[in-house]
């Protein structure tokens, strides 16, 4: 198994603010969907709820919460397409532990900072903004730890309010 983080953050690794994303960004959320198509995605529940569709399409969702009865209380726009709940992290990775698959954790703030110790790669479009407000930051990116072996920037555009790049980087 390999084990990658996908976020969108800013120039203070700012992630979201108030269980949403801080930009709209639609080559980002393009990027988002052909990195984790036919991926598990592994999120914690506030991410998880804050997603408009209920569960991603075309993806394994699992959530990470510490609450036993949440399948049992969730609405249902967010059943559909089925869920698998764990109960930590540790529980998620080693449901793939024998997997040569990639897994994607896709948030939000804490299960980042827990999963930077596992994680593999790191799939990260920079933002070329900054967001004073926000009250999730993703963990930095240490350069000792981290050795980045993709590079591609983008100018923004009438879609896209930022220049941003993908970063990809690899644990050293």
């Amino acid at each position: 198994m390999k084990l990658s983080l996908i976020a969108a953050i800013g120039k203070n690794n700012e992630l979201g603010k108030n269980n949403t994303l801080l930009w709209h960004m639609p080559e980002d959320m393009k990027y988002f969907r052909e990195i984790t198509r036919g991926h598990a995605v592994i999120m914690g529940r506030k991410t998880f709820e804050s997603l408009p569709g209920g569960p991603l399409p075309k993806r394994r969702n699992m959530v990470i919460t510490r609450d036993k009865t949440y399948l049992r209380h969730l609405p249902d726009n967010l059943q559909a397409g089925g869920v698998d709940v764990v109960h930590s992290l540790e529980e998620a990775i080693a449901l793939f532990k024998e997997s040569s698959d990639e897994i994607f954790v896709i948030g939000g703030g804490e299960i980042y900072k827990q999963a930077m110790q596992y994680a593999d790669k790191l799939y990260i479009t920079h933002v070329d903004a900054e967001e004073k407000d926000a009250d999730t930051f993703f963990p930095e990116i240490i350069p000792i730890l981290w050795n980045e072996i993709s590079r591609k920037e983008h100018k923004a555009d009438e879609k896209n309010p930022h220049d941003y790049t993908f970063s990809i980087y690899e644990k050293i």
